[in-house]
């Protein structure tokens, strides 16, 4: 079912100050070059000001400083994109299953499911398993012995969750991701590799984002430990023992090796590899395909690497490097017969 809002309402909602007919009817959201007049669109970017002379749309939150450039109505708000993330959490279009076990879904008698919860075709909920109020268990997802869901949360589609994991409240994990499987844990042995028993389990805090096919491996012997309000993006990789501190948000193909901790509020950009048994203290923001290899102590910005160039100068510098150690020794040779010369 659609979303049908009068701007009135809708400002009421967002705790907007209205400027101009409340009477228009909102039914969704969309970008300012695109929105129609029954849809709301905001700006939040400079670079898109341009844009505000020519939109259709129905109204625009915006700024105070900028409300008066807007051809049509507008909700005036001290943060737009905030305001705006609210939006289309209110005209979400995601389809809403009954509560209810599908005929199909296998939930073992011992299982604890809470009021209103959903659980899809094929999935499966294990012995000892508890799932709160309101949770939706999609289609072909896993839950493993003796594991805890908390309330409101939504597993979607084909998620393995393995044995002795517990998930908070308000929790939100993407198709493919698995919590809670072997951390990568060997004892060499001539040659040959002995596994060594994963036997911790993870825990996983409220309000919580775990984007599509991301890896978090259950501890050693303690567990693996994600705070609340954390923000994982797709194809993360989160090792045993690792700790990732409240607020903090990775985008896709960050790695974290095992027993690594990161603080509150830090943002790691795409493709950030951690080395094992470092810590990161709180605020610290890393670059985009950075190489940490050493604790950061100091809250701060941190890049490593070389950003792209003509293929043309890249070798030129390539080779430039190799020749980076005999250019010193000359040039400390150098530096001494002119000290000789003084």
């Amino acid at each position: 079912m659609s979303m049908e809002l009068s701007l009135a309402e809708l400002a009421q909602h967002l705790g907007a100050e209205l400027r101009g007919d409340g009477n228009i009817t909102i039914r969704g959201v969309a970008a300012l070059q695109e929105a129609g007049a029954d849809q709301v669109s905001f700006l939040a970017n400079s670079g898109y000001q341009h844009h505000l002379k020519d939109s259709s749309a129905g109204a625009v939150i915006i700024v105070e400083a900028l409300a008066d450039q807007v051809p049509g109505a507008a909700l005036v708000v001290k943060d737009p994109y905030l305001c705006f993330a609210r939006t289309t959490q209110i005209f979400d279009n995601r389809p809403l299953p009954k509560p209810g076990v599908h005929p199909s879904a296998f939930v073992d008698d011992t299982a604890r499911l809470g009021n209103d919860v959903y659980i899809g075709p094929k999935a499966v909920i294990g012995p000892g398993v508890e799932i709160g109020d309101r949770t939706e268990i999609g289609a072909g997802t896993v839950v493993g012995d003796n594991s805890i869901i908390g309330s409101d949360c939504v597993l979607n589609p084909n998620i393995t969750i393995y044995h002795g994991v517990c998930i908070g409240n308000f929790v939100r994990v993407q198709s493919g991701t698995v919590i809670g499987g072997d951390g990568f844990g060997y004892a060499p042995n001539r040659g040959k590799w002995e596994r060594i028993a994963q036997l911790g389990g993870v825990r996983i805090g409220n309000h919580v984002e775990i984007g599509a096919n991301t890896c978090i491996d259950r501890g050693a012997l303690g567990d693996t430990i994600i705070e609340d309000h954390v923000i994982l993006d797709n194809l993360i990789q989160i090792a045993h023992n690792v700790k990732v501190g409240e607020g903090t948000a990775m985008a896709g193909c960050v790695g974290i090796a095992g027993s690594t901790e990161i603080g509150r509020n830090c943002t790691l950009a795409g493709g950030v590899g951690l080395a094992g048994h470092l810590k990161l203290t709180d605020g610290v923001h890393i670059s985009g395909m950075t190489l940490v290899t050493n604790s950061i102590l100091e809250p701060g910005a941190y890049a490593s690497g070389t950003s792209h160039m003509p293929v043309h100068e890249w070798r030129r510098s390539a080779a430039r490097f190799k020749q980076l150690d005999s250019m010193a020794k000359r040039l400390q040779k150098l530096e001494k017969s002119q000290e000789g010369k003084a």
